[in-house]
């Protein structure tokens, strides 16, 4: 995160902090002390605003207030431009008359992202500072990494810890004492659209994250790797949310595994692949109908879902309290689904 903030300092925070909050006196300007990240990459001289602020690059304040604005902007500019992208050219629109589709959704799905991206990006502010101040195991070039073949190795390292981590996280999230008031809201989309791929509470989202944070503390990492392995995260969270089943892998966990999770809950919680799902006794082999154009969005295909979903939210949440597009207010069905199980209705 270094890099990032050396720039911005460079071309935007230097001016901006220097005319919010101008030092008193005498101000230090050595290029020796700016852009000690980005210099070991591309030559990059500090402007005539460095410096000049009461609040130098250094102070933990700035640094603090710098890296929230860098990680909610940066954060709700990266989501939107991937979902809107995903939503426009892969999403498939068929999704929208299925009859678990909300009323409203995509508005919701967007309201429910912005305002959680400024949490999450405040929960993880820790953990770039303890990076930009020198305590990770980031390192700036190839030449720092423990051994030549490390380079290559360090992004499977990355993807396999994380996929570990992220699972069990995720799974935990799904017991009866957290669900409700944490990750709920995330499974409120029961047919997502790219948009929910960040429609989470904001400590859910945040927790979810937290191996990719965690891992550079664990063991080294590139710092350009670093941002680079950032950016497929974020794709991936878009793409499992696309549904558009691509891959009909029994290792990778595409859309077609998360889709299952979104309408059936209790299965297919990886992230990457499915190894821990089956290790974990938690995987669910997606229907073959929905690789197969002609089925995926069949009403055979959509009932059995519909009848399963409706069976396993009366079990996870009790009554359904989601409003759905096709007119039928949430209360009403959920009411009529519990009373027919009971056996009071009909």
């Amino acid at each position: 995160m270094d890099l990032v903030l050396d720039i911005l300092d460079t071309f935007l925070f230097d001016r901006v902090y220097s005319t919010l909050v101008p030092a008193a006196g005498p101000t230090r300007h050595s290029n020796g002390i700016y852009n000690k990240a980005i210099s070991e990459h591309i030559p990059l001289e500090a402007t005539e605003w460095a410096g000049r602020s009461a609040l130098q690059r250094d102070n933990l304040l700035r640094q603090t207030i710098s890296l929230f604005i860098i990680a909610w902007l940066f954060g709700t500019l990266v989501y939107l431009t991937t979902s809107t992208l995903s939503y426009i050219f892969i999403f498939d629109k068929k999704s929208l008359t299925h009859p678990k589709f909300l009323t409203r959704q995509i508005p919701l799905e967007l309201r429910t992202a912005l305002s959680a991206i400024p949490g999450m990006a405040a929960l993880t502010v820790p953990f770039f500072l303890a990076e930009v101040r020198g305590y990770s195991r980031l390192y700036s070039n190839s030449g720092g990494a423990p051994f030549h073949l490390y380079n290559l190795l360090q992004y499977p390292l990355f993807i396999a810890f994380t996929d570990f981590a992220i699972y069990w996280i995720h799974r935990a999230e799904h017991h009866p004492a957290v669900y409700k008031w944490l990750h709920k809201r995330h499974h409120r989309w029961i047919v997502p659209t790219p948009y929910a791929s960040f429609a989470f509470h904001p400590v859910d989202g945040w927790a979810q994250s937290l191996p990719y944070h965690v891992f550079p503390f664990l063991l080294p990492l590139e710092k350009r790797a670093y941002l680079a392995l950032f950016g497929f995260v974020t794709v991936w969270t878009v793409f499992i949310h696309d549904g558009e089943y691509v891959t009909r892998s029994a290792v990778i966990n595409g859309s077609a595994c998360h889709t299952y999770h979104h309408l059936y809950f209790n299965y297919n919680y990886g992230q990457f692949t499915t190894l821990w799902d089956r290790l974990g006794g938690s995987y669910r082999e997606p229907d073959p109908d929905l690789f197969d154009p002609r089925t995926k969005m069949g009403k055979r295909q959509w009932d059995k879902q519909v009848a399963e979903m409706e069976k396993i939210v009366r079990e996870v949440e009790g009554v359904d309290e989601r409003d759905y597009a096709d007119g039928t207010l949430a209360g009403e069905r959920g009411g009529k689904s519990d009373r027919k199980a009971d056996g009071k209705d009909e």
